[in-house]
């Protein structure tokens, strides 16, 4: 049950994009059709995952026992921009349109917080090796869940008729801020 809450609590309650407002860059710049950021959502889903079971390895297995954790920052961007480049080249090679979709988007897997924030948080709260995985997949659940939510909402309003001076941008900043909003009625959930 304990689990069960952990992951509910990362993928709603405590949101990636919505309640943390990490990865607000790629949720920005990927999310005008449903099918990139659902295939955004993917990559960062197995990034995210597969980083935070190396990253928590690497700093129980070497990092704590030779005193480095100094180097903790270092050492997990250097991990992540190694995994995010091994997506490129799987994407490149087996799925070429999402590739081609997802573009300058791809790369910045590796400079986007939320991988790198989910890494660090793994170890700040202490997380055991099953709990930092559950933790993992539900905050990258929840930010393919925002995404995919404000990509769909973003079809509908840049098809809406609106006044020119909200075109753009500036609709996609106020949908943005209002969803952010009703994901905050979550925050009172007790689980």
């Amino acid at each position: 049950m304990e689990l069960v809450s952990l992951f509910i609590t990362s993928f709603i309650v405590n949101n990636i994009i919505f309640s943390q407002f990490l990865g607000t860059c790629p949720f920005l710049g990927v999310s005008k059709k449903i099918d990139t950021a659902a295939g955004m959502g993917i990559a960062v889903i197995f990034v995210i995952t597969l980083a935070s079971i190396i990253t928590f390895i690497v700093q129980k297995a070497i990092l704590v026992p030779m005193e480095l954790e100094y180097l903790q920052t270092i050492v997990f961007i250097l991990i992540i921009a190694a995994l995010v480049q091994f997506v490129e080249m799987f994407l490149k090679k087996s799925a070429p349109g999402l590739y081609q979709a997802l573009g300058i988007y791809l790369p910045l897997i590796t400079t986007n917080c939320a991988v790198l924030g989910v890494a660090i948080n793994n170890i700040k709260f202490d997380y055991t090796f099953i709990e930092s995985i559950v933790y993992s997949v539900g905050t990258s659940a929840g930010f393919m869940l925002a995404i995919v939510l404000f990509a769909g909402v973003r079809d509908k309003v840049d098809n809406a008729d609106l006044p020119e001076s909200l075109k753009g941008s500036a609709i996609s900043l106020i949908t943005a801020g209002l969803m952010s909003v009703a994901f905050l009625g979550f925050s009172g959930l007790k689980l």
